[in-house]
């Protein structure tokens, strides 16, 4: 089936803070080609992790096989359980650079290890730079999920209790995460000057 099961959706994509046990990465996809005014659906489905390949790279692969016109534009939005490693990060930054006629958004559920002293904040920041348009998944974006990625049998998108107050929390971490270094340097001498 090109739909999920719903408690495969449930389970992997909720936004815990700590999502212990899930090791596996989900990326839903929605590729479209834009012509003018107006855009028209290619293609749409889900890719996990398989044999110790990233479901990030499994994409491109699939994607770069399409051999794309370049005269034409197209649009690919990913909603993923987990933002992409640093390694991962590097390879869809490199393949944005070499699609410039590709745009890429990526809803995430949760920060991939992005405490201090890992890679993974920096990788976030290049895949930013390099142009794609990353953000955290919120309620509409579940629900849109649901709706077109899963096997819901008709039943209504219903939110989970902290489902909101966590997207919030992983909205902030991201922003911290991407400010310019510079500006993170402002804030951090703010702090000091007021003691915090």
């Amino acid at each position: 089936s090109i739909l999920m099961q719903r408690k495969l959706f449930l389970y992997n994509f909720r936004n815990l803070r700590k999502a212990k046990g899930r090791r596996e990465t989900y990326l839903c996809y929605v590729v479209k080609r834009r012509d003018s005014a107006t855009s028209c659906s290619l293609d749409f489905g889900y890719l996990r992790n398989q044999m110790g390949c990233h479901v990030e790279v499994l994409f491109l692969r699939y994607i770069a096989a399409w051999d794309l016109d370049p005269g034409r534009c197209y649009r690919i939005t990913w909603f993923t359980s987990w933002s992409p490693c640093y390694d991962c990060a590097q390879h869809i930054a490199s393949f944005l650079r070499s699609y410039p006629n590709l745009t890429l958004r990526i809803f995430m559920a949760r920060l991939y290890f992005c405490e201090d002293r890992k890679a993974e904040p920096e990788g976030l920041r290049r895949l930013h730079k390099a142009g794609a348009q990353i953000a955290i998944m919120t309620f509409k974006d579940y629900f849109y999920c649901w709706n077109t990625f899963v096997e819901n049998r008709e039943q209504a998108f219903k939110g989970w209790e902290g489902l909101h107050e966590n997207s919030v929390h992983l909205a902030r971490k991201l922003r911290r995460i991407l400010l310019p270094l510079y500006e993170v340097d402002d804030l951090r001498d703010a702090f000091k000057i007021l003691g915090l």
